[in-house]
Protein backbone atom coordinates (compact mmCIF):
# COMPACT_ATOMS: atom_id res chain seq x y z
CA UNK A 1 0.00 0.00 0.00
CA UNK A 2 1.18 3.56 -0.65
CA UNK A 3 0.72 6.37 1.87
CA UNK A 4 -2.41 7.33 -0.03
CA UNK A 5 -3.84 3.86 0.45
CA UNK A 6 -3.46 2.77 -3.15
CA UNK A 7 -2.45 -0.82 -3.75
CA UNK A 8 1.02 -1.28 -5.19
CA UNK A 9 1.71 -4.22 -7.45
CA UNK A 10 4.44 -6.54 -6.23
CA UNK A 11 7.77 -5.59 -7.69
CA UNK A 12 9.88 -8.42 -9.15
CA UNK A 13 12.92 -9.07 -6.96
CA UNK A 14 15.48 -7.95 -9.52
CA UNK A 15 13.53 -4.96 -10.89
CA UNK A 16 15.64 -1.81 -10.98
CA UNK A 17 18.90 -3.73 -11.38
CA UNK A 18 21.03 -4.30 -14.47
CA UNK A 19 22.89 -7.57 -14.88
CA UNK A 20 25.75 -8.07 -17.32
CA UNK A 21 25.99 -11.57 -18.82
CA UNK A 22 29.42 -12.74 -19.99
CA UNK A 23 28.38 -16.25 -21.02
CA UNK A 24 28.70 -17.63 -24.53
CA UNK A 25 26.79 -20.85 -23.93
CA UNK A 26 23.23 -20.76 -22.53
CA UNK A 27 23.40 -16.96 -22.46
CA UNK A 28 19.81 -16.62 -23.68
CA UNK A 29 18.56 -19.07 -21.07
CA UNK A 30 20.30 -17.13 -18.32
CA UNK A 31 19.05 -13.81 -19.66
CA UNK A 32 15.48 -15.10 -19.75
CA UNK A 33 15.65 -16.26 -16.13
CA UNK A 34 16.98 -12.87 -15.04
CA UNK A 35 14.44 -10.89 -17.06
CA UNK A 36 11.57 -12.92 -15.64
CA UNK A 37 12.65 -11.66 -12.23
CA UNK A 38 12.65 -8.07 -13.42
CA UNK A 39 16.32 -7.47 -14.22
CA UNK A 40 17.53 -5.54 -17.24
CA UNK A 41 20.15 -7.65 -18.99
CA UNK A 42 23.11 -6.50 -21.05
CA UNK A 43 24.94 -9.27 -22.86
CA UNK A 44 28.60 -9.23 -23.77
CA UNK A 45 29.93 -12.72 -24.43
CA UNK A 46 33.54 -12.85 -23.28
CA UNK A 47 34.47 -15.84 -25.45
CA UNK A 48 33.37 -18.26 -28.13
CA UNK A 49 33.65 -22.01 -28.41
CA UNK A 50 35.74 -23.62 -31.14
CA UNK A 51 33.80 -26.58 -32.62
CA UNK A 52 35.52 -29.83 -31.70
CA UNK A 53 34.72 -31.41 -35.03
CA UNK A 54 37.25 -29.04 -36.60
CA UNK A 55 39.96 -29.83 -34.05
CA UNK A 56 42.62 -32.05 -35.62
CA UNK A 57 44.64 -32.04 -32.38
CA UNK A 58 41.73 -33.64 -30.52
CA UNK A 59 41.15 -36.16 -33.34
CA UNK A 60 44.78 -37.27 -33.19
CA UNK A 61 44.70 -37.55 -29.38
CA UNK A 62 41.48 -39.58 -29.55
CA UNK A 63 42.97 -42.06 -32.01
CA UNK A 64 46.01 -42.40 -29.74
CA UNK A 65 43.72 -43.22 -26.80
CA UNK A 66 41.90 -45.84 -28.85
CA UNK A 67 45.22 -47.41 -29.81
CA UNK A 68 46.31 -47.47 -26.17
CA UNK A 69 43.31 -47.07 -23.85
CA UNK A 70 43.61 -45.23 -20.55
CA UNK A 71 43.35 -46.89 -17.17
CA UNK A 72 41.31 -43.96 -15.89
CA UNK A 73 39.38 -41.22 -17.65
CA UNK A 74 38.33 -38.04 -15.85
CA UNK A 75 35.31 -36.26 -17.37
CA UNK A 76 35.14 -32.67 -16.12
CA UNK A 77 32.04 -31.36 -17.94
CA UNK A 78 28.92 -32.86 -19.44
CA UNK A 79 28.98 -30.73 -22.58
CA UNK A 80 32.64 -31.50 -23.09
CA UNK A 81 32.25 -35.24 -22.77
CA UNK A 82 29.18 -35.30 -25.02
CA UNK A 83 30.90 -33.11 -27.60
CA UNK A 84 33.93 -35.36 -27.58
CA UNK A 85 31.86 -38.50 -28.19
CA UNK A 86 29.80 -36.75 -30.89
CA UNK A 87 32.96 -35.52 -32.60
CA UNK A 88 34.40 -39.04 -32.49
CA UNK A 89 31.20 -40.29 -34.11
CA UNK A 90 31.72 -37.72 -36.84
CA UNK A 91 35.23 -39.00 -37.38
CA UNK A 92 33.86 -42.55 -37.60
CA UNK A 93 35.57 -43.75 -34.42
CA UNK A 94 32.83 -43.17 -31.83
CA UNK A 95 32.30 -46.84 -30.94
CA UNK A 96 36.04 -47.40 -30.75
CA UNK A 97 36.38 -44.48 -28.33
CA UNK A 98 33.62 -45.75 -26.07
CA UNK A 99 35.17 -49.21 -26.04
CA UNK A 100 38.54 -47.74 -25.11
CA UNK A 101 37.13 -45.59 -22.30
CA UNK A 102 34.92 -48.42 -21.08
CA UNK A 103 37.91 -50.70 -20.63
CA UNK A 104 39.07 -48.55 -17.74
CA UNK A 105 37.50 -46.51 -14.92
CA UNK A 106 35.59 -43.31 -15.53
CA UNK A 107 35.48 -40.54 -12.93
CA UNK A 108 33.03 -37.63 -13.25
CA UNK A 109 33.78 -34.27 -11.68
CA UNK A 110 30.08 -33.48 -11.25
CA UNK A 111 26.55 -34.63 -12.01
CA UNK A 112 26.50 -33.23 -15.56
CA UNK A 113 29.64 -35.11 -16.48
CA UNK A 114 28.21 -38.19 -14.78
CA UNK A 115 25.01 -37.84 -16.79
CA UNK A 116 26.95 -37.54 -20.03
CA UNK A 117 28.97 -40.68 -19.23
CA UNK A 118 25.82 -42.65 -18.52
CA UNK A 119 24.05 -41.27 -21.59
CA UNK A 120 26.87 -42.65 -23.71
CA UNK A 121 26.22 -46.13 -22.31
CA UNK A 122 29.28 -46.17 -20.05
CA UNK A 123 29.41 -46.50 -16.26
CA UNK A 124 31.02 -43.98 -13.95
CA UNK A 125 32.97 -45.28 -10.97
CA UNK A 126 33.05 -42.21 -8.73
CA UNK A 127 32.12 -38.55 -8.49
CA UNK A 128 33.07 -36.07 -5.74
CA UNK A 129 30.35 -34.43 -3.63
CA UNK A 130 32.07 -31.06 -4.00
CA UNK A 131 32.06 -31.23 -7.84
CA UNK A 132 35.62 -29.88 -7.69
CA UNK A 133 38.75 -30.85 -9.60
CA UNK A 134 40.69 -30.63 -6.34
CA UNK A 135 38.65 -33.43 -4.78
CA UNK A 136 39.07 -35.56 -7.92
CA UNK A 137 42.83 -35.07 -7.62
CA UNK A 138 42.82 -36.01 -3.93
CA UNK A 139 40.83 -39.14 -4.74
CA UNK A 140 43.28 -40.21 -7.44
CA UNK A 141 46.34 -39.54 -5.30
CA UNK A 142 44.82 -41.43 -2.38
CA UNK A 143 44.18 -44.49 -4.56
CA UNK A 144 47.66 -44.30 -6.11
CA UNK A 145 48.37 -43.52 -9.75
CA UNK A 146 51.97 -44.61 -10.21
CA UNK A 147 52.28 -46.28 -13.62
CA UNK A 148 48.68 -45.57 -14.65
CA UNK A 149 47.63 -43.92 -17.90
CA UNK A 150 45.06 -41.22 -17.13
CA UNK A 151 43.02 -39.28 -19.69
CA UNK A 152 41.83 -35.87 -18.42
CA UNK A 153 39.07 -34.14 -20.37
CA UNK A 154 39.74 -30.42 -19.99
CA UNK A 155 36.98 -27.84 -19.77
CA UNK A 156 38.27 -25.02 -21.92
CA UNK A 157 41.53 -24.27 -20.19
CA UNK A 158 44.49 -26.26 -18.87
CA UNK A 159 44.43 -27.83 -15.41
CA UNK A 160 48.11 -27.54 -14.57
CA UNK A 161 47.67 -28.16 -10.85
CA UNK A 162 45.88 -31.45 -11.48
CA UNK A 163 48.02 -32.63 -14.38
CA UNK A 164 51.35 -31.77 -12.74
CA UNK A 165 50.38 -33.44 -9.46
CA UNK A 166 49.37 -36.64 -11.25
CA UNK A 167 52.60 -36.71 -13.25
CA UNK A 168 54.66 -36.15 -10.12
CA UNK A 169 52.82 -39.11 -8.58
CA UNK A 170 53.98 -41.31 -11.47
CA UNK A 171 50.98 -41.24 -13.82
CA UNK A 172 51.10 -40.83 -17.58
CA UNK A 173 48.59 -38.07 -18.26
CA UNK A 174 46.86 -37.46 -21.60
CA UNK A 175 45.23 -34.02 -21.75
CA UNK A 176 42.16 -33.74 -23.97
CA UNK A 177 41.05 -30.18 -24.71
CA UNK A 178 37.66 -31.27 -26.01
CA UNK A 179 36.70 -27.69 -26.67
CA UNK A 180 38.66 -24.52 -26.72
CA UNK A 181 37.71 -20.98 -25.90
CA UNK A 182 38.75 -18.04 -28.01
CA UNK A 183 37.91 -14.34 -27.72
CA UNK A 184 34.58 -13.47 -29.39
CA UNK A 185 34.74 -12.82 -33.12
CA UNK A 186 32.90 -9.53 -32.54
CA UNK A 187 34.43 -7.75 -29.57
CA UNK A 188 31.89 -4.90 -29.71
CA UNK A 189 29.34 -6.29 -27.20
CA UNK A 190 32.08 -7.23 -24.73
CA UNK A 191 33.70 -3.80 -25.00
CA UNK A 192 30.33 -2.11 -24.50
CA UNK A 193 29.69 -4.26 -21.43
CA UNK A 194 33.06 -3.27 -19.93
CA UNK A 195 32.38 0.39 -20.72
CA UNK A 196 28.97 0.21 -19.05
CA UNK A 197 30.52 -1.34 -15.95
CA UNK A 198 33.03 1.49 -15.73
CA UNK A 199 30.28 4.07 -16.22
CA UNK A 200 28.32 2.65 -13.28
CA UNK A 201 25.53 1.18 -15.39
CA UNK A 202 25.92 -2.45 -14.30
CA UNK A 203 25.00 -3.72 -10.85
CA UNK A 204 25.96 -7.37 -11.31
CA UNK A 205 28.32 -9.22 -13.65
CA UNK A 206 27.34 -12.86 -14.08
CA UNK A 207 29.95 -15.51 -14.91
CA UNK A 208 29.23 -19.10 -15.86
CA UNK A 209 32.73 -20.26 -16.78
CA UNK A 210 36.28 -19.61 -15.65
CA UNK A 211 37.47 -18.91 -19.21
CA UNK A 212 34.84 -16.15 -19.52
CA UNK A 213 36.12 -14.50 -16.36
CA UNK A 214 39.71 -14.78 -17.55
CA UNK A 215 38.79 -13.50 -21.02
CA UNK A 216 36.98 -10.47 -19.60
CA UNK A 217 40.04 -9.53 -17.54
CA UNK A 218 42.30 -10.11 -20.55
CA UNK A 219 40.20 -7.83 -22.75
CA UNK A 220 40.18 -5.13 -20.09
CA UNK A 221 43.96 -5.42 -19.91
CA UNK A 222 44.27 -5.05 -23.69
CA UNK A 223 42.25 -1.84 -23.48
CA UNK A 224 44.20 -0.46 -20.52
CA UNK A 225 41.19 -0.79 -18.23
CA UNK A 226 42.13 -3.73 -16.02
CA UNK A 227 42.63 -1.80 -12.80
CA UNK A 228 39.48 0.24 -13.32
CA UNK A 229 37.49 -2.94 -13.93
CA UNK A 230 38.99 -4.62 -10.86
CA UNK A 231 38.15 -1.56 -8.76
CA UNK A 232 34.54 -1.83 -9.94
CA UNK A 233 34.39 -5.56 -9.19
CA UNK A 234 35.92 -5.05 -5.77
CA UNK A 235 33.47 -2.25 -5.08
CA UNK A 236 30.03 -1.45 -6.42
CA UNK A 237 29.62 -4.25 -8.97
CA UNK A 238 28.69 -7.67 -7.64
CA UNK A 239 30.54 -10.61 -9.26
CA UNK A 240 28.09 -13.49 -9.46
CA UNK A 241 29.60 -16.89 -10.31
CA UNK A 242 27.94 -20.22 -10.95
CA UNK A 243 30.49 -22.06 -8.82
CA UNK A 244 33.97 -22.12 -7.30
CA UNK A 245 35.73 -23.17 -10.50
CA UNK A 246 34.24 -20.20 -12.34
CA UNK A 247 35.10 -17.88 -9.48
CA UNK A 248 38.76 -18.91 -9.28
CA UNK A 249 40.21 -16.39 -11.83
CA UNK A 250 38.39 -13.54 -10.06
CA UNK A 251 39.25 -14.55 -6.53
CA UNK A 252 42.89 -14.93 -7.60
CA UNK A 253 42.92 -11.15 -8.12
CA UNK A 254 41.03 -10.42 -4.89
CA UNK A 255 37.60 -9.93 -6.41
CA UNK A 256 34.91 -11.08 -3.95
CA UNK A 257 32.27 -13.31 -5.49
CA UNK A 258 28.82 -14.62 -4.70
CA UNK A 259 28.08 -18.26 -5.54
CA UNK A 260 25.16 -20.63 -5.02
CA UNK A 261 25.64 -23.80 -2.99
CA UNK A 262 24.97 -25.90 -6.08
CA UNK A 263 26.72 -24.96 -9.33
CA UNK A 264 23.62 -24.53 -11.46
CA UNK A 265 22.21 -21.63 -13.47
CA UNK A 266 18.87 -21.78 -11.67
CA UNK A 267 20.51 -21.86 -8.25
CA UNK A 268 22.72 -18.94 -9.25
CA UNK A 269 19.73 -16.83 -10.25
CA UNK A 270 17.85 -17.75 -7.08
CA UNK A 271 20.89 -16.77 -5.05
CA UNK A 272 20.90 -13.38 -6.74
CA UNK A 273 17.15 -13.05 -6.30
CA UNK A 274 17.55 -13.54 -2.55
CA UNK A 275 20.68 -11.51 -2.07
CA UNK A 276 20.50 -8.46 -4.31
CA UNK A 277 17.37 -6.76 -2.89
CA UNK A 278 18.79 -7.26 0.63
CA UNK A 279 21.88 -5.30 -0.40
CA UNK A 280 19.86 -2.29 -1.54
CA UNK A 281 19.93 0.70 0.78
CA UNK A 282 16.67 1.71 2.44
CA UNK A 283 15.95 5.08 4.00
CA UNK A 284 12.92 6.49 5.85
CA UNK A 285 12.33 9.82 4.16
CA UNK A 286 9.44 12.25 4.65
CA UNK A 287 7.15 9.48 5.86
CA UNK A 288 8.05 7.18 2.98
CA UNK A 289 10.53 4.34 2.56
CA UNK A 290 13.09 4.74 -0.22
CA UNK A 291 14.98 1.73 -1.51
CA UNK A 292 17.83 2.62 -3.85
CA UNK A 293 18.41 0.13 -6.64
CA UNK A 294 20.63 0.33 -9.68
CA UNK A 295 18.67 2.60 -12.03
CA UNK A 296 15.47 2.95 -10.04
CA UNK A 297 14.05 3.59 -6.61
CA UNK A 298 11.31 1.84 -4.72
CA UNK A 299 9.11 4.44 -3.02
CA UNK A 300 6.91 2.61 -0.53
CA UNK A 301 7.36 -0.49 -2.65
CA UNK A 302 6.49 1.23 -5.94
CA UNK A 303 9.17 1.06 -8.63
CA UNK A 304 10.15 4.48 -9.97
CA UNK A 305 12.67 4.65 -12.78
CA UNK A 306 15.06 7.56 -12.32
CA UNK A 307 17.18 9.23 -15.04
CA UNK A 308 20.95 8.65 -14.67
CA UNK A 309 21.63 12.25 -13.61
CA UNK A 310 18.91 12.14 -10.98
CA UNK A 311 20.16 8.78 -9.72
CA UNK A 312 23.67 10.21 -9.40
CA UNK A 313 22.35 13.07 -7.26
CA UNK A 314 20.27 10.74 -5.13
CA UNK A 315 23.27 8.53 -4.38
CA UNK A 316 25.26 11.54 -3.21
CA UNK A 317 22.40 12.70 -0.97
CA UNK A 318 22.00 9.16 0.40
CA UNK A 319 25.63 9.07 1.55
CA UNK A 320 24.69 11.64 4.21
CA UNK A 321 20.93 11.35 4.59
CA UNK A 322 19.40 14.33 6.32
CA UNK A 323 22.47 16.50 5.86
CA UNK A 324 22.78 19.35 3.39
CA UNK A 325 24.86 18.71 0.26
CA UNK A 326 26.04 21.75 -1.65
CA UNK A 327 25.27 22.35 -5.31
CA UNK A 328 28.99 22.33 -6.04
CA UNK A 329 29.37 18.85 -4.56
CA UNK A 330 26.31 17.59 -6.38
CA UNK A 331 27.61 19.07 -9.62
CA UNK A 332 30.71 16.86 -9.40
CA UNK A 333 28.51 13.77 -9.40
CA UNK A 334 26.58 14.64 -12.56
CA UNK A 335 27.46 12.70 -15.73
CA UNK A 336 28.91 14.78 -18.55
CA UNK A 337 31.20 17.03 -16.53
CA UNK A 338 29.06 20.18 -16.75
CA UNK A 339 30.43 23.20 -14.89
CA UNK A 340 27.08 24.95 -14.60
CA UNK A 341 25.26 24.60 -11.27
CA UNK A 342 21.98 25.15 -13.11
CA UNK A 343 22.48 21.59 -14.36
CA UNK A 344 21.99 20.48 -10.76
CA UNK A 345 18.68 22.30 -10.54
CA UNK A 346 17.50 20.73 -13.79
CA UNK A 347 18.55 17.23 -12.73
CA UNK A 348 17.02 17.74 -9.27
CA UNK A 349 13.69 18.75 -10.81
CA UNK A 350 13.71 15.61 -12.92
CA UNK A 351 14.64 13.52 -9.89
CA UNK A 352 11.71 14.88 -7.91
CA UNK A 353 9.43 14.23 -10.83
CA UNK A 354 10.67 10.68 -11.19
CA UNK A 355 10.23 9.96 -7.48
CA UNK A 356 6.69 11.30 -7.61
CA UNK A 357 6.98 12.88 -4.14
CA UNK A 358 8.65 16.30 -4.40
CA UNK A 359 9.08 16.66 -0.63
CA UNK A 360 11.49 13.74 -0.41
CA UNK A 361 14.32 16.07 -1.42
CA UNK A 362 14.35 19.45 0.33
CA UNK A 363 15.92 22.63 -0.99
CA UNK A 364 17.95 24.48 1.63
CA UNK A 365 18.14 28.07 0.44
CA UNK A 366 21.65 29.23 -0.49
CA UNK A 367 23.13 25.97 0.78
CA UNK A 368 22.00 23.05 -1.35
CA UNK A 369 19.74 20.02 -1.00
CA UNK A 370 19.11 17.21 1.46
CA UNK A 371 16.99 14.12 1.85
CA UNK A 372 14.16 14.81 4.30
CA UNK A 373 15.17 12.00 6.64
CA UNK A 374 12.50 11.11 9.17
CA UNK A 375 13.19 12.39 12.71
CA UNK A 376 14.90 9.80 14.86
CA UNK A 377 16.05 7.71 11.89
CA UNK A 378 19.68 8.80 12.37
CA UNK A 379 22.26 9.17 9.65
CA UNK A 380 22.72 5.46 9.00
CA UNK A 381 20.91 3.12 6.68
CA UNK A 382 17.88 1.05 7.24
CA UNK A 383 18.42 -2.38 5.72
CA UNK A 384 21.40 -3.17 3.52
CA UNK A 385 23.53 -0.95 1.38
CA UNK A 386 23.20 0.67 -1.99
CA UNK A 387 24.36 -1.73 -4.67
CA UNK A 388 25.17 0.95 -7.16
CA UNK A 389 27.46 3.91 -6.98
CA UNK A 390 30.12 4.63 -4.41
CA UNK A 391 27.84 3.80 -1.51
CA UNK A 392 27.19 0.08 -1.21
Amino acid sequence: MTSSGATVAAVPPLAGFTVGVTAARRAEELATMLERRGAVVQQGAALRIVPVADDTELADATRALIARPPDITVATTGIGFRGWVEAADGWGIGEDLLAALGSGKLLARGPKARGAIRASGLVDAWSPPSESSAEVLDHLLDMGVDGLRIAVQLHGEPLPDVVDALRMAGAEVVELPVYRWLPPADLGPLDRLIDTVLCGGIDVLAFTSAPAAASLLARATERGMRELLLDALRGPVLALCVGPVTAAPLEAVDVPTVQPQRSRLGAMVRQLEAELPARARRLPVAGHVLELRGYAVLVDGELRTVPPAGMALLRVLARRPGRVVSRAELLKALPGGSGDEHAVETAMARLRGALGRPKLVQTVVKRGYRLALDPGAGPGTVGGHCVHGSVR
